[in-house]
């Protein structure tokens, strides 16, 4: 290349002294190696789990069941008579009283057929007292043969007829003034009173369909209920048949912390083949009206109570192909035991070996855990959160302002020398 020719840019920017090249070569990778420590990722942090307390106690054998509340009496409110009804004595969902007057209907036709009853009875005595004096009367003539037995026999059998119709007009005096005590209908039982059929000036049939109205007894009611034949042989073999069991209802629509106790009254004899249950039936005393027939709920029966029983919350219980464990907490670190589980109760579960009651169980956050890995416990981490935040954002912070401001440095020198 002749001499007054100024080599391309190119060539000039790769003409640089090799030494200069490789201390930019070497800045670089110090710059590399600088990012690289200040990214190091800090260690995993202790999983964070909650514990409860392993109780030991008193633990219910309970049965559950699904049950439905039925009056204790019901009553279908109908007239024994035909009549013209006159008179509603109550309003639809009314608390009445055993003997309370309901309905009335029109009593003149009954007490009108009362009055002919009466007076047709009274004839038939006096026509009966006639007959026997002429039947004493007959018998002393019958003596003396002024009168043949035949009439003798005529006048007795007179008067025998007699005192039959009389009888029975005695039976016909007493049905009318039954019927007559029937136009006033009362109450049968105490109770809540349903839909009333019929108004004032509708013709009442005797025992006819619908029912003039329908009164359940609340206090108490009972509750309905069947429990599988495999539990009524547990509640046959630990309790028995004539013991009075405890009963506890819950209602499944409304405020399910509102529960009923009762007492078992009755065991159906015979298991039903169709459906492989047992009908039970508890009466409870209702006495804040609570239960109301129709409702459905779900009943405890209590067989016993086993006492020091060891129970856990369910969550607590890890269950594998090899076996049930739980884990523990003990100097900060989780512990795996392994546990035999037995009957549940409700959200608990009763654990028949493994643990003796006292230690803290972890009941949540067990599925990231490994046995001896560190632990760190929810209400402590709480307490310690907002010192542990602030160091921790102090720390990342002045590593990344130092990190930034050294980065920025080396980047400056590398410029500057590249430049020269």
């Amino acid at each position: 290349m002749p001499d007054n020719v100024m080599p391309p840019r190119s060539a000039r920017r790769f003409a640089i002294d090799p030494s200069r090249r490789l201390l930019a070569l070497s800045s670089v990778a110090l710059l590399g190696l600088a990012a690289c420590k200040e990214q190091k990722r800090p260690p995993r942090p202790a999983p964070v789990v909650s514990t409860q307390t392993v109780t030991k106690g008193p633990l219910p054998y309970v049965v559950a069941a699904n049950g439905q509340i039925e009056a204790n009496r019901t009553v279908a409110v109908q007239s024994l008579v035909s009549g013209m009804l006159t008179r509603v004595a109550i309003a639809e969902g009314d608390e009445v009283r055993q003997g309370q007057v309901l309905f009335q209907i029109d009593p003149r036709p009954f007490r009108a057929e009362l009055d002919r009853l009466q007076s047709t009875l009274a004839r038939d005595q006096a026509t009966l007292l006639r007959a026997r004096g002429d039947s004493v009367r007959f018998a002393g003539l019958a003596k003396d043969g002024y009168v043949t037995r035949q009439q003798l026999d005529q006048t007795f059998a007179e008067a025998s007829a007699l005192a039959a119709t009389v009888a029975a007009g005695r039976a016909s005096l007493e049905r009318a003034r039954l019927d007559l005590e029937n136009t006033t209908i009362t109450a049968p039982i105490s109770g809540r009173t349903g839909q009333i059929t019929l108004r004032v000036g509708s013709l009442v049939r005797a025992q006819a369909d619908p029912p003039l109205v329908i009164i359940n007894e609340l206090q108490p009611v009972l509750v309905r209920f069947s429990v599988p034949e495999q539990a009524f042989e547990e509640m046959r073999r630990r309790a028995g048949l004539d013991k009075a069991l405890s009963v506890n209802i819950v209602p499944n629509a409304g405020d399910s912390s509102t529960k009923s106790t009762g007492t078992l009254t009755f065991i159906d004899n015979a298991v039903d083949r169709a459906t492989g249950t047992v009908l039970l039936k508890a009466r409870v005393g209702n006495a804040d009206r609570s239960l109301w027939p129709g409702q459905f709920v779900t009943v405890g029966l209590e067989l016993m109570v086993e006492q020091d029983a060891i129970t856990v919350p369910s969550e607590a219980v890890v269950t594998t192909s090899n076996g049930a464990f739980v884990y523990l907490v003990e100097n900060g670190k989780a512990k795996r035991v392994g546990v035999k589980v037995g009957r549940p109760s409700g959200t608990l579960v009763k654990l028949d070996s493994g643990l003796v009651g006292g230690e803290q169980i972890i009941i949540e956050g067990q599925n990231r855990l490994q046995d001896g890995a560190k632990v760190e416990l929810r209400g402590a981490l709480s307490k310690r959160g907002p010192s542990g935040a602030s160091r921790g954002a102090n720390g990342r912070g002045k590593r990344g302002a130092n990190g930034g401001a050294n980065g920025g440095a080396n980047g400056a020198d590398g410029k500057r020398g590249a430049a020269q």
